[in-house]
């Protein structure tokens, strides 16, 4: 039977929570991090086309009333 080695232990230990964090990293984890990237980049996307649309519909243009002669009417009215 072998000794009981705290040390390799520890190594070990260290060892697998490294790679723990290294699965659950944003940064080492290309697949995670593109599918992020894919559904904020659609959420982006979502909100400035409704904040666009909403902006223009709350703007929108007014049409000004405009003086027309009454001798360029369809039907002229003259005095």
């Amino acid at each position: 039977m072998e000794p009981f080695d705290v040390e390799k232990l520890k190594e070990q230990e260290y060892q697998e929570s490294l790679q723990n964090y290294e699965k659950k990293d944003f940064g080492q984890s290309w697949v995670r991090a593109s599918a992020y990237i894919f559904y904020l980049s659609i959420a982006c996307f979502f909100l400035m086309t409704w904040g666009g649309c909403y902006r223009l519909y709350t703007k929108q243009f007014e049409k000004p009333k405009v003086h027309i002669q009454e001798s360029t009417l369809y039907t002229p009215k003259y005095k």
